[in-house]
This record gives structure tokens, C-alpha cells and sequence, in this order.
């Protein structure tokens, strides 16, 4: 049929319509007249008010639309039942009627050159079966009973769309199948087409990317393939990417009109139609996408343009050739070719092989089988075999339950073992990735190996097949001609006449005993080799498996690992390419002994004597008596058993003690104090053995061979030791080892540094008085003669802080105090705290580069010997002005250039300023009171997290090593945090935003009225470059003398002060490192949410078409224009954070400013945002 939808796709994109509810939410619609008494059950328009929705259908066609969705996105009986029983029960007749008012509509504007096209919409409904909310046959149930609507409505095509479950896609997949069946049609007659939603986090809701997506799906005779919802077209770019070279048939891209913001109180979706049509235009030149359209958000104004792409754009040709075939967990892909592997299928989930998982079966311990699942993944299982087959239990029921907490709980395929069908598809309906069915064989003849591949069929299964037929005598397969005679018939069968694709198909050859000794049983091994290779060079892209231990039942269990291992690495070079095995007992071959192997080898190719049937004795044998069994046997003894025991560490009592405060290990402690409270005191203890593991701690961490977190988890158990000693301790005057105040200097809310200086301290017998954040001179002193201290601390992160430090010098001046103080903070240098400040100070003042250098010095003063912390400071400073007189010969030399410089400061850099002006959605400000934390955490710097924040430093790890390590032991921590804080409410994400009128005045930048653009309102002074392109930020701007108004962005964001005060309770309870690891997170996402934000203001003005898809490479400004914070080189100057305070008012969402200008919550950042492509940072 030439006007047939798969023809016009074949000519050119197909343009959809655009978002149905968006347009129906801007109507005052009534309950009674319009939804029938059914509060926004939308469905029910198309019987209450046909016209209405014929006219919106009608709108969107008028301006390009190929298709039209019918009004049935949540017209199945389960979602209506929600409403009563009585619209449930009119679900196929609703269908009906939407799917002949689109047509209508359709007959309307169609012609014979521009056909167009009915799809039938089938929503994702409100329950989700991966989660236990509904059961696969009532989910069936319910799609079938809408398809059959909308067939007898006449739609063109299905639309199964906004898909958050796989196993949601596969049961309506399997509906309209079912529908079609009845009616003698098929999916050519009336194609499927699907779309998923991924979520800003980069998954579906349920963590499902689109790589296990395609996967999971690709054997289904499904259409069309692609994204909608949730996002706009940007943030979809990778996915599409992915999908346009896995994804054999048509591709489509409907997205939102952007990521939607709330803004008092209503959603608005911010993307503007040109730039989104111009991103989606952009996939169709790139990525070859062939379905286009609109989802939340966009109406006819898209539509149009949308259209017009699809008229310009030239589909590139995609090329699918790199696509490897495999199976899926929920979550993810696993290739069924393993690079330098082979497939391996856990064998421990085995009612019948393992007598743990039997127990735990009867004991009905889901946990304990989870944990069983996740240790062989461990060690390195690539998906799990699952065997729930025992005698006077329902199977069925099971392997439903197990399943269902499986593909939540551990990121692997599984392979579904059992001989009845019924348990096999009870767990198939509750996994959503794609499984593997073990296994079908002609044990029974043709009927049930048919009802297992339909089975494969059904749920896009893999399936293994045994070589197992109807024979009386010898059903099982021994010789190599059998197994590849049985495979033949399996694959001719299952692809010929099931439709199954070859790459999903698993012959298993079988393995029988080799170690039982008789006669029939001593070929096998030979027999299966050469069984493999013939079928691995028949069908090239078959996998082939098999079940590897049984060949060694009954010998010992080491003698099993090594003729395992052996036989495996065999079978592999005949073309094996997976095994059902216990990973962590096959042994590398250059682990095994020699001897050893060539005895195994000697006994799977049956090298007895040809007299004795065998295939010829080994080259150095000559006893025609020689039993090759016997000899392997015999080369293990009862001593290996024990060689595999693991030997535990033995030490000292001492020794023990200090490696509990190095390893931060709280297992055995107080076994140990209370050991050693009959040997020593209490004092002994902590001075001379864990004051001692702290200095190793120490020197760890100074040589950078520990980590910042471990350091903390030593100094939480040093604090737990110190803890159940303190009861022994007489109190004695002077016991500490010399008191210290510590504070974060006036105006400053940081206080991570300053916090891991009173950890180390107090861990190494120093008595801390940490008085806070924010903290006035005044205060600090009187702290000091309360506490009679040794010494002083004053700690601050910015630029202004070293100022306010500088004042409280000599503030102790004029007070004539000359206690030693310590400076520290991240603005400070060593160098100008040694020189400039140290020559302001009357007393001892000492510069501390982190937490361990400043106890040194601590140490030092304690002991009397602070000249020698003098002696080090003068010999660094007569190195540097050594240095320095050097220098300054070589500016004097450049002193001409500099006074050119100078008269050259007053002129505008060479910047453009004919760039067009974005025009932005509003002018003014708002207030977006809720931004969902799965849509910031994508946005996190994990390398600033990681290593910044939490201190993971690579050392001296290879680059492989490091990111292992990271992803083994650092990414669970994060990944415990995300969901723990998004559980508990600790971040509160919230912000503040606007658009302003502004033009360039010199280094000045205007700020207009945003409804009197001719009136000034603020002004920004900017610093500007003495050399190179002599930048100021004010140049990105149209100047004021052109007369136009250019556009500039602020924002402010917070995550709340919860994060704030649960650091602070953690680091009161001594939970030193979950301390640390809470106040990094917090500011971490500080910044993603102003990452975010940035990202969300560049698509408003349309400026985000050169955004890279891939999150990180925004961290390194890959996309247009710049956003600048106060503070730093290009805008130093912080009180300017008055001015945007002024403007924006980031008091609505909790914000403060200290006397320095720093934004109190510390969780919380603000920026300017400028559009301009050269703006990039840059020095002043």
C-alpha cells in the first residue's frame, strides 16, 4: 500500500502531533459536563466533548502532522478502574471512539500526496509489575482488551508509549499481538511502535538504560523504537545516539518542551520551539531518527517547525554493525561473547546442586539468597543460573518470589532452570530484562520443546537447548555425531519455525562424568570436545554451554577444580562460549601444576592403552595397565584440602593495638583494650601503643599512601578506645597534652578544615575548644583565656577571610596577646602567611597546610622546640628571595611593556559585539521551590566529590587500578548517599533565577528595570585584564552607547540547611569520616544544582545547540557562554553579592549573607550567566 506510514517513514520522518493534556490544561473544563463526574479523566473527552478533541487534533494536523495519538493514554481498564467499575467496563468502547474521532479528524486533512495516520495510544497506566503493584495477566488482561478498541476503531498503527517497565512494555507488546491474532492480522498489517522514557537520571524509573532496553526488546516484532517524556531533546542526544546504531528498525524523538521548572506553584516546560526544533532537526542529520513529534509542553507552534525539518533534513544511514548480541538484568546488558572470557552462569542458585541454597530455599531466606546471588556476581559470575525444582514445594510460586527481589537487588541476567514450563514462566513475568530459559530438549518430542520456545518467544528470552531427543535407548547424546545431529533439529526448529534468532540460542552438548570409571563414561570428554567444535563451526554466531562440573562428580574438591579448569580451557578452544560453573573454582592454567594438568589432559582425551579402548598411551607410558584416572587421582592427597585455608593474621598484643587505630578496625577492639588493661594502664595504652598507630596514620597520609576517609575511620576508633579507657583514667591535672581554640574567622561558614584539625588533634591527646563558625576576634579571645589554651587555630576558605585574619592580628596586638597562632584555610598561602602576616604578628604565628602539619606543630610548641619550626620558615624565605631578586632583573627589563599596559587598560577588548541577542522567557525573577534530587545528582562532579571533597587521591595506583578502585569502594558510598538523603529529606534543593536587561558601560555593566528597560537599577564594576586580549566581563555585553539592551542571568541555589546541621551532628557524635563524606555531598550538589540550572537557562534562550550530551564534559565548559561566581579571578569582588541579592532576593529560599559576603547556608552558590560564545574564564 503506497500511502502506508512504513512507506512515507521510508521517504521521509514522520511528524507526530504534539502534547493532547498540555493543550487541555489551559481550558476550564467542568467535572460534571466534561469528565463525567470523573475529576481529569481525560479519556472520557472523547465521549462527552468529540468536537473538542476532534478540533485539537485538527490543530496539530493544519500545521504538518503526519499522525495523530488517539485520546486514550490511560484508557485501560486498570487505570479506569481508579475512577469505578462502571468506566473500567467502558474501556474497549472508549477506544473504540477516540481511535474514529482521530479518524475524522484525519479524513479531514488527508489527501493523496500527504496521507495521514491514526496511532493508537497506550499509556504506561499507574502500577508497574516490576514492582508487585499488578500481576502480568491482569496487565494483559487490560492492554488486550484496549487493543481490541482501537482496532475496531481503525488505527493505522499502536503506540505503546512513556514506558517506565520493561515488563510493561512486554505485556502490551504480547497484547497487541493478541488482539491482532484474533482478527487474522499481524504487526505488518498494523505496526507496533514504542517509546521509553529515560529520565534525567539517564535510566527509566526503574534504572533501566537504554542499552538493556534495546537488548531486552530487540526479538519483538517491534516498529519503531525510541524516546518521550521527561526531558527535552538535548538531554536525550546519547540515548538517541545509542539507539540510532543498535536499533534495527525506525528510530523516534519526542520530547518535552525541556526539563520542567515549577514556578509558583504551576509547571512550565521552558524550551522555546525554535531551538527545540533546531536539536531534533539536528538528530535527524545526525542520528537518522525517522519519528518526530511533541510531548509535554508543545503544540502546534512545534508541530509547525518540527515539520519543516522533517521536510529539510536529510536522514544520515546508520550503520548497525557494531551491535553484539546478549541478555539483560533489569538495569543492564551483558554481551553472551565475553572478551578474553567466556560466559559465565553462576551455578549456586541450584536446589538440586547446592545444598546452602536448598536450606535457604526451605527456610524461605530471600536475604540470604540475595546475598548469595551477589557474592557470585563478585566473583565474577555474568549471569545467575536459578534452579528452584524440589519435591512437595509449589515451584511456581518460588520462582516468582525469588525473581521478584532478584532483578531488583542484583545487577546480572538470570537464567530461569527448570523442566516444568510453568515454573519457568512464573519468573519470566516478573523479570523485565531478558532472561535465559534452561532448557528445552525432545525428551517428550516436538510439542514441548515448541511451548518452550514460544515461551522464548513470548518474554524475548534466550534459550538453551540440551542435545537430549525421544530415543528409548539413549535420549542423552554421547558421540560428537549426535549432539551435532540433535542440534541441527533444535536451531532448524526454533529459527525456522519460532522465529527465534540464532545468537539467542544455547546448545548445550551435555557433560557426563568422566570419573566414574567405566567403560561407557571414559569418551566423554573427548566425544563432547569434538561435538563443540563441529557445532561451533557450523553455526559461527550460536553460543554453545554446558553445565562443567559435572565431568569430576565424586573426586575430591580439589582434584575438581583442576580437571574443571582444564576441561573448560579444552572446551574453549573447541569453541565453547559459556559454562554454568562456580567462577572462583577455575583456576588459571598457569596456576596449576604441570603434572597435574597433563594428567587431566591425559584423562579427558582418554589416553589409556588402545588395547584397552582407549586412544593411545601418553609419550612417556609404556604399561599397557595405565588408568589415567587412577593416575590423577592419585595426585592428590588429603593435605591439599587444607593448602586453600585461609591463614589469619597473628599478632602481638601491641601490635594489635595499633593496627586496629591503622586499619580504623572496630571488630575486636574492646577484646583487646580490656587484654591490655591487665598489662598496662590506661595512660600506657593510648600514649605508647595507639598514640602510636595514629602517628603511623600520620605518615600514611603525609606520603600519600592513605586516604582521607580512612584517616577519619582511624581517628573514630582512637576516639572509641579513648572512650572505654576514660573509666580507668585518674583525672589528672595537666594529663592533656596542651589545649587549642579553634575557629573559622568572622564572616566565614566553612568550617571542613577546620573540623579535620580538631579530629587530628584530639585523637593525639590534645584538648580542642572548636568554638564555630562565623566567629568575631572578641570571641575567639575570650575563648582562649577561659581556656587557659596553648595556642590559637583561625581557619577560612576565601580570599576576604585571610583579610578578616589579618585584622584579628593585629586586633591580638593591640591587646597584647602573643599566644602562638596557627592559620590555615584554602585562600591562605604558606607564603604570605610566612611573610606578610608573620611580619605583622608580635608572636608566634605558624602557617598549617592541613590537619596533620598543623598537630606537628602543635607537637612542636608542646614540646619547647618552636625555633625549629622557626629555623624551617627562614630557610624557605631566603629561598625565595633568592628567586625573587632574580625575577625582578627580568621585569625590569619588561617595564616599558607594562607602561604600555597601562594606557592601553582604558580600551575594550577585541571581543565581538555583533552577536545576536537571546531573547529570554520572562524578564524579572522566580522562584522554583522544588527540583527533584534525581535530576541534580546526573549533575555532580564525582571528580571533585571523589577526590576533592572525600580526599580518594589516585597515589601511586595505576590509572586501571584507581578507577577500580573508586568504582569497588567509593561510587557504593555515594550511591548509599543519593539514596539515603533523597530518603531522609537532607538536601532541599531550591533556587532563585531571573533574566535582566543589561548593556555595557566601560568595565561597568548596567542592570536595567525589567519593565522599564530605559531605567538603571544596578551596576556591576568588573576588573579588566592589563595584558593579553585585555578582557573585562562587561565587554560579552552590547554596550550602552548602541542603544540595545543585551540579556544577563542570575541565579542563587541551596540545598537547605539540613545537610548543614546533620554534618554537625554527625561530627558531635565523633562519625568522623560520615562527617566528612555528608559535607562534601552537600556541596557537591550545591554545585550540580548549579550546573543544572546553568544548563536548564542556556536552553531558555536557545543558546544550548553545541551542549556536549555527556554531563562530565560540561564540568570543562564545553557549551556556550560562561558562569561566573563572585570571588573569583574575572568578578573578585564578593560584595557584589549584594547586588544580586538586591535583584533576585535569595532570602525566599533561606539564604543569608555574612559580613564577608559569603551565602549561609555554606550548601548554597550564586553566578552570573553569560550567553556570549567568547566568554569563557579567564585571569585577571
Amino acid at each position: 500500500m503506497t500511502n502506508s506510514l512504513p512507506s512515507l517513514i521510508a521517504k521521509r520522518p514522520l511528524v507526530l502531533d504534539g502534547a493532547m493534556g498540555s493543550v487541555l490544561q489551559q481550558m476550564d473544563l467542568t467535572i460534571e459536563g466534561d469528565y463525567l463526574g470523573r475529576e481529569n479523566c481525560v479519556d472520557l473527552l472523547v465521549r462527552s466533548r468529540p468536537e473538542l478533541i476532534q478540533s485539537i487534533h485538527e490543530s496539530f494536523l493544519a500545521v504538518g502532522s503526519d499522525a495523530i495519538e488517539t485520546n486514550t493514554f490511560g484508557a485501560n481498564p486498570i487505570v479506569l478502574a481508579e475512577f469505578d467499575d462502571e468506566v473500567s467496563s467502558w474501556a474497549r468502547k472508549l477506544n473504540r471512539e477516540a481511535a474514529e474521532v482521530a479518524r475524522a479528524a484525519c479524513a479531514a486533512h488527508a489527501t493523496d500526496d500527504a496521507p495521514r495516520f491514526v496511532l493508537g495510544s497506550m499509556g504506561p497506566g499507574t502500577r508497574l509489575i516490576t514492582l508487585g503493584q499488578v500481576r502480568w495477566s491482569d496487565m494483559l488482561q487490560s492492554y488486550t482488551e484496549q487493543a481490541r478498541g482501537l482496532l475496531e476503531g481503525g488505527v493505522d498503527a499502536f503506540l505503546i508509549e512513556t514506558c517506565q517497565d520493561l515488563l510493561q512494555v512486554k505485556c502490551a507488546v504480547n497484547a497487541c499481538m493478541k488482539a491482532l491474532d484474533e482478527v487474522g492480522r499481524s504487526p505488518i498489517d498494523v505496526p507496533i511502535m514504542v517509546s521509553v522514557t529515560i529520565e534525567t537520571t539517564g535510566a527509566m524509573l526503574l534504572g533501566t538504560e537504554i542499552a538493556a532496553v534495546v537488548n531486552a526488546l530487540r526479538g519483538y516484532p517491534i516498529f519503531s523504537l525510541g524516546l518521550n517524556c521527561a526531558t527535552g531533546p538535548r538531554e536525550m542526544t546519547a540515548n538517541i545516539e545509542y539507539l540510532s546504531l543498535n536499533w534495527p528498525g525506525a528510530v523516534s524523538c519526542i520530547p518535552n518542551a525541556g526539563l520542567p521548572v515549577l514556578v509558583d506553584g504551576r509547571t512550565e516546560f521552558p524550551l522555546q520551539p525554535v531551538p527545540l526544533s533546531e536539536t531534533v532537526g539536528d538528530f535527524i542529520d545526525r542520528f537518522g531518527v525517522d519519528v518526530i513529534g511533541g510531548c509535554c509542553g508543545t503544540g502546534p507552534e512545534n508541530i509547525r517547525l518540527l515539520a519543516q525539518q522533517a521536510q529539510q533534513r536529510q536522514r544520515s544511514r546508520r550503520d548497525h554493525s557494531g551491535w553484539t548480541p546478549g541478555c539483560s538484568s533489569l538495569y543492564a546488558p551483558v554481551d553472551y561473547r565475553q572478551e578474553a572470557s567466556f560466559f559465565i552462569v553462576g551455578e549456586r542458585l541450584n536446589a538440586s546442586g547446592s545444598r546452602r541454597f536448598k536450606r535457604l530455599l526451605e527456610a524461605g531466606d530471600i536475604d540470604e539468597m540475595v546475598s548469595l546471588a551477589r557474592q557470585q556476581v563478585r566473583e565474577g559470575a555474568n549471569c545467575l543460573d536459578l534452579n528452584v525444582d524440589a519435591t512437595g514445594r509449589d515451584n511456581a510460586a518460588d520462582m516468582g518470589e525469588i525473581v521478584e527481589h532478584l532483578v531488583r537487588q542484583v545487577d546480572k541476567p538470570l537464567m530461569l532452570d527448570s523442566t516444568q514450563l510453568s515454573t519457568i514462566e512464573a519468573g519470566l513475568r516478573h523479570a523485565g530484562g531478558k532472561c535465559i530459559i534452561n532448557s528445552a530438549n525432545f525428551e517428550e518430542g516436538d510439542e514441548k520443546f515448541d511451548a518452550f520456545c514460544e515461551l522464548a518467544r513470548t518474554f524475548g528470552a534466550g534459550l538453551v537447548i540440551g542435545t537430549i531427543d525421544e530415543d528409548p535407548e539413549a535420549a542423552m547424546a554421547r558421540t560428537a555425531e549426535r549432539k551435532e545431529s540433535i542440534a541441527r533439529r533444535a536451531i532448524e526448529r526454533a529459527v525456522d519455525v519460532h522465529g527465534l534468532a540464532v545468537e539467542d540460542l544455547f546448545i548445550d552438548p551435555l557433560v557426563l562424568p568422566i570419573s566414574t570409571g567405566m567403560d561407557d563414561d571414559r569418551r566423554s570428554a573427548l566425544e563432547l570436545i569434538e561435538g563443540v567444535r563441529r557445532i561451533a563451526s557450523e553455526w559461527p554466531t550460536i553460543q554453545i554451554t554446558c553445565g562443567l562440573s559435572n565431568c569430576s562428580f565424586g573426586l575430591k574438591p580439589v582434584a575438581r577444580q583442576v580437571l574443571n579448569s582444564v576441561f573448560l580451557w579444552e572446551l574453549m578452544d573447541a569453541g565453547l562460549t559459556s559454562a554454568i560453573v562456580h567462577a572462583s573454582k577455575i583456576q588459571p592454567m598457569n596456576r596449576i601444576d604441570p603434572d597435574r594438568k597433563q594428567a587431566a589432559l591425559d584423562l579427558i582425551y582418554d589416553r589409556r592403552a588402545l588395547s584397552a579402548g582407549g586412544t593411545g598411551l601418553p609419550a612417556n607410558i609404556d604399561d599397557e595397565l595405565f588408568d589415567p584416572l587412577q593416575a590423577f587421582i592419585d595426585l592428590f592427597s588429603d593435605d591439599d584440602e587444607a593448602a586453600g585455608r585461609q591463614v589469619e593474621r597473628t599478632l602481638s598484643l601491641e601490635e594489635w593495638l595499633q593496627t586496629h587505630i591503622v586499619d580504623g578496625e572496630k571488630q575486636g577492639l574492646v577484646t583487646h583494650l580490656d587484654e591490655a588493661l591487665q598489662k598496662y594502664t590506661a595512660l600506657e595504652i593510648i600514649n605508647d601503643h595507639l598514640l602510636s598507630g595514629m602517628k603511623t596514620v600520620g605518615d600514611l597520609f603525609a606520603s600519600g599512601q592513605m586516604q582521607l576517609p580512612f584517616v577519619l575511620q582511624s581517628a573514630e576508633v582512637m576516639k572509641m578506645a579513648v572512650t572505654h579507657l576514660e573509666p580507668h583514667m585518674e583525672k589528672v591535672e595537666g594529663s592533656t597534652r596542651g589545649r587549642v581554640v579553634l575557629a573559622t574567622v568572622k564572616g566565614d561558614v566553612h568550617d571542613i578544615g577546620k573540623n579535620l584539625v580538631d579530629i587530628i588533634l584530639t585523637n593525639n591527646g590534645w584538648t580542642v575548644h572548636n568554638i564555630g563558625i562565623k566567629q568575631q576576634i572578641e570571641d575567639i579571645v575570650q575563648a582562649w583565656r577561659e581556656t587557659g589554651a596553648d595556642a590559637i587555630g583561625m581557619s577560612g576558605l576565601l580570599v576576604k577571610s585571610v583579610m578578616v585574619m589579618e585584622e584579628n592580628l593585629k586586633v591580638l596586638n593591640e591587646m597584647e596577646i602573643g599566644v602562638p597562632v596557627l592559620l590555615g584555610g584554602a585562600a591562605l598561602s604558606r607564603h604570605y602567611c610566612e611573610s606578610h602576616l608573620r611580619d605583622i604578628y608580635e608572636g608566634p604565628l605558624y602557617y598549617g597546610k592541613d590537619a596533620f602539619d598543623g598537630l606537628r606543630i602543635c607537637d612542636l610548641i608542646a614540646d619547647g622546640r618552636g625555633e625549629a619550626i622557626d629555623a624551617e620558615i627562614e630557610l624557605r624565605l631566603a629561598k625565595r628571595a633568592a628567586v625573587e631578586t632574580r625575577v625582578s632583573a627580568i621585569q625590569e627589563r619588561d617595564s616599558s611593556d607594562a607602561e604600555a599596559a597601562d594606557v592601553a587598560m582604558a580600551e575594550r577588548s577585541d571581543v565581538a559585539d555583533d552577536v545576536p541577542v537571546p531573547t529570554p522567557p520572562f524578564w524579572g525573577s522566580r522562584l522554583i521551590e522544588e527540583v527533584p534530587l534525581s535530576t541534580i545528582y546526573p549533575y555532580v562532579n564525582t571528580v571533585a566529590l571523589f577526590r576533592g571533597q572525600w580526599g580518594f587521591r589516585k597515589g601511586d595506583r595505576s590509572k586501571g587500578d584507581y578507577q577500580h578502585y573508586l568504582e569497588e569502594e567509593v561510587q557504593p558510598i555515594f550511591d548509599r548517599l543519593k539514596q539515603s538523603m533523597a530518603d531522609d529529606g537532607i538536601l532541599r534543593p531550591q533556587l532563585v533565577y531571573g533574566w535582566y536587561p543589561v548593556a555595557g558601560d566601560g568595565d561597568d555593566l548596567v542592570v536595567f528595570d525589567p519593565e522599564d528597560h530605559g531605567a538603571e537599577i544596578e551596576r556591576f564594576s568588573f576588573p579588566r585584564q592589563s595584558k593579553r586580549r585585555r578582557l573585562c566581563i562587561s565587554d560579552f555585553f552590547r554596550s550602552v552607547d548602541s542603544g540595545e539592551r543585551d540579556v544577563l542571568g542570575l541565579s542563587c541555589v541551596t540545598m537547605g540547611d539540613e545537610v548543614s546541621e546533620l554534618a554537625a551532628k554527625l561530627f558531635a557524635d565523633n562519625a568522623y569520616q560520615e562527617y566528612l563524606y555528608v559535607h562534601g555531598m552537600g556541596v557537591e550538589c550545591a554545585e550540580a544544582l548549579a550546573e543544572l540550572w546553568h544548563k536548564r537557562m542556556r536552553e531558555e534562550l536557545g543558546i544550548d545547540g553545541g551542549d556536549s550530551p555527556h554531563v562530565r564534559d560540561l564540568f570543562t565548559q564545553t557549551y556556550r557562554g560562561s558562569r561566573y561566581s563572585f570571588g573569583y579571578p574575572a568578578c573578585p569582588d564578593m560584595s557584589h553579592q549584594e547586588i544580586l541579592f538586591r535583584l533576585l532576593q535569595p532570602e525566599r529560599i533561606g539564604c543569608r549573607l555574612t559580613e564577608n559576603w559569603q551565602i549561609d547556608p555554606e550548601q548554597s552558590t550564586s553566578a552570573i550567566i553569560v550567553h556570549h560564545p567568547e566568554a569563557k574564564y579567564f585571569n585577571v
